[in-house]
C-alpha cells in the first residue's frame, strides 16, 4: 500500500504542476456527471468486441481504442506480446498492467517478469494505459484538473475497454486462458475487470489504489503547501467516488 500511495501522490503532483487551469474560467470539476457516468450502463458496456491488433514488429503491437476521444494521440493503444517459443496460441496469457506514470513497471520490471512467464510456459502481454508515454497529448490546454468526468471516461472506462478488447483478441487467437496482474493503478483496473469480465481465469491486484480516502490521508503529509491544499480540497469528491465502481 505504501508504494501505491506514493505513486498516486506523485501522479497527482504531476497533474497539478503540468496542467495549467485558469482560476477564473468558472468551469466545474463535473463530479456529479462523473458519478452518474460511473453508476450508469455506459461505464462498462455489456459487449466488448475483440481488438483489431496490428503488429509493428515481432514484439510490439497496436490497435485503435474501442473508446476514441478528442485526443488523437490517445486513440491508439500500444503494447507488447512476449510469446512462448512454441505454439504460443496454445498457451495461457498474463496481461501486465502498469501503475500511473508507469516507467519502472512498463520499461524495466515488466520485460523481466514477462521472460519469467515465458520460461514457466505462459505468454505475457503489456498494455500502455491511456495518457501514458506516447499516448500523452502534445497539447494539454484542454485538460482541467481535477476533471472527474474525464478521469472516469478516459482513465478508467477507456482503459477497461482496451483491456477487454485485448482479452477478446487473445481468446479469439486460441489462447486457453487470460489472467491479469496489475500494479497500483493497474491493480485498480484489474479489480474492476474482475467484477465485470467473467472470461478472466485469474486476477492479481498488487498494491491497488482503490480507497480514495487513504489517498487523502497520505496527501496531508505532502510538504509543498500549495499542492497539499489542492489535494485536500478533493476529500468530498473522494468520499463520493468511493461509493461508485471505482472502489
Amino acid at each position: 500500500m505504501i508504494a501505491s500511495l506514493s505513486r498516486l501522490i506523485d501522479w497527482s503532483a504531476i497533474q497539478v504542476l503540468t496542467i495549467r487551469t485558469p482560476r477564473d474560467n468558472g468551469q466545474s470539476p463535473r463530479l456529479e456527471e462523473a458519478i452518474q457516468f460511473l453508476k450508469g450502463p455506459d461505464f462498462i458496456p455489456a459487449e466488448s468486441p475483440p481488438a483489431r491488433v496490428e503488429f509493428t514488429d515481432p514484439l510490439r503491437f497496436r490497435f485503435p481504442t474501442p473508446r476514441p476521444g478528442d485526443f488523437v494521440e490517445n486513440n491508439i493503444v500500444y503494447g507488447r506480446l512476449y510469446r512462448c517459443a512454441e505454439r504460443w496460441q496454445k498457451r495461457p496469457v498474463i496481461i501486465l498492467l502498469h501503475g500511473a506514470g508507469g516507467d519502472p513497471d512498463y520499461h524495466f520490471e515488466f520485460p523481466l517478469m514477462a521472460r519469467h512467464c515465458n520460461r514457466a510456459g505462459f505468454n505475457a502481454a503489456t498494455l500502455m494505459a491511456p495518457f501514458q508515454f506516447q499516448r500523452r497529448p502534445r497539447h494539454l490546454t484542454r485538460l482541467n484538473w481535477p476533471d472527474y468526468l474525464q478521469m472516469a471516461e478516459i482513465g478508467y472506462a477507456q482503459a477497461i475497454a482496451e483491456i477487454r478488447a485485448l482479452t477478446g483478441w487473445l481468446l479469439e487467437e486460441g489462447c486457453p486462458a487470460v489472467a491479469l496482474w496489475g500494479n497500483s493503478y493497474g491493480g485498480a483496473l484489474s479489480g474492476i475487470m474482475a467484477c465485470c469480465d467473467a472470461r478472466l481465469s485469474a486476477v492479481v491486484l498488487a498494491a491497488p489504489g482503490l480507497d480514495m480516502n487513504v489517498f487523502i490521508s497520505a496527501a496531508r503529509r505532502i510538504v509543498w503547501p500549495n499542492l497539499r491544499e489542492q489535494l485536500l480540497k478533493q476529500q468530498p469528491a473522494c468520499e463520493a467516488l468511493n461509493r461508485t465502481a471505482l472502489n
